[in-house]
């Protein structure tokens, strides 16, 4: 049996004792008052403190990962092999398995996976541009002795995506150059934090020293900086244009993949506290793409547009 626990890091006694905690695939587990009371007293972290276990076999996080983009294809989270408590959360907030997005089979059209060996997490992207609802989602998974410990979806749709264009977020992010770098010329997992660190702190400080690779390109949501077709780069294409001000980015999470010179940063941004995740490629200590997926809880993130934007969008 497999019991889920929201990400404010509890049982909900009254829900467990009505029965309504989802076996997360396992359906129609119940969870009495009494075994809940006895478990209440393990459960006194949030979700994402959960995460990672320390290091683990790059083999079983990998297969996990594997398992994931399976269940998100067929709607069957039956194929994931899952621990006794799983986190399950959308849009960093509680959900269930049963009801959310993972439930929904996907015609999935492209994924981009970075694992951090350290901590015994990933990261995948997954576009969906299927037009009965296409999707941008961003999941977190934790693994544990080969199993699902806790997952984290961003989910942004046409509703709520932040510069949502599915079909301009596919043709630019599979053309992009993600592969292996040498191991000489790696970064240490210290270096990729530290430069994704200095980016988002410079939303809200114009003080900071941001290591600007040059070229540098930003997929936001399915607008592109890049002055290039797909894969095109100018020399002259720069990350450095239209940052806002005045922006805090808090909460922040960390999935490093040293080999690929990636990390993700899952964070809560801006004043409304949007769901949100920063995906960087640095080469050399310098940035060389940043991906984003932000759901939005008001309008464009509370941000203004230029005009020309939509226009962009739909060209794609």
């Amino acid at each position: 049996m497999t019991l889920v626990r929201d990400r404010k890091g509890g049982l909900d006694l009254e829900r467990a004792a009505k029965g309504r905690w989802s076996a997360l695939g396992r359906m129609g587990a119940l969870i009495g008052p009494a075994l809940a009371g006895c478990l209440i007293l393990g459960a006194a972290a949030p979700a994402f403190a959960q995460f990672g276990g320390g290091p683990c076999e790059p083999a079983a996080l990998r297969k996990l990962t594997a398992q994931y983009i399976q269940a998100q294809t067929t709607g069957d989270t039956s194929v994931i092999p899952m621990g006794l408590w799983v986190d399950y959360n959308q849009n960093l907030d509680e959900s269930t398995m049963a009801t959310g997005v993972i439930s929904k089979p996907q015609k999935i059209d492209f994924t981009r996976s970075i694992y951090d060996d350290q901590t015994c997490m990933s990261f995948t992207e997954v576009i969906i541009t299927d037009p009965a609802h296409p999707y941008v989602l961003g999941a977190v998974l934790s693994e544990r002795g080969g199993q699902l410990g806790s997952i984290d979806i961003l989910v942004t749709d046409k509703s709520n995506g932040w510069l949502f264009s599915p079909a301009g977020t596919l043709k630019y992010d599979k053309a992009e150059n993600w592969g292996v770098i040498p191991e000489a010329e790696r970064d240490s997992r210290q270096t990729l934090i530290a430069a994704a660190d200095a980016y988002l702190d410079y939303f809200n400080d114009k003080k900071v020293v941001v290591p600007w690779g040059s070229p540098c390109e930003r997929l936001e949501g399915g607008l592109y900086t890049g002055k290039g077709g797909p894969g095109v780069s100018d020399p002259a294409d720069s990350c450095n244009v239209g940052v806002p001000s005045g922006v805090k980015i808090v909460d922040r999470q960390y999935i490093v993949d040293p080999e690929i010179g990636a990390v993700t940063v899952v964070n809560h941004f801006g004043t409304n506290q949007e769901p949100d995740s920063h995906t960087f490629r640095i080469e050399h200590g310098k940035i060389r793409y940043v991906h984003t997926i932000t759901a939005c809880k008001i309008a464009n993130c509370g941000l203004k547009l230029s005009p020309d934007i939509p226009a962009k969008l739909a060209a794609n």
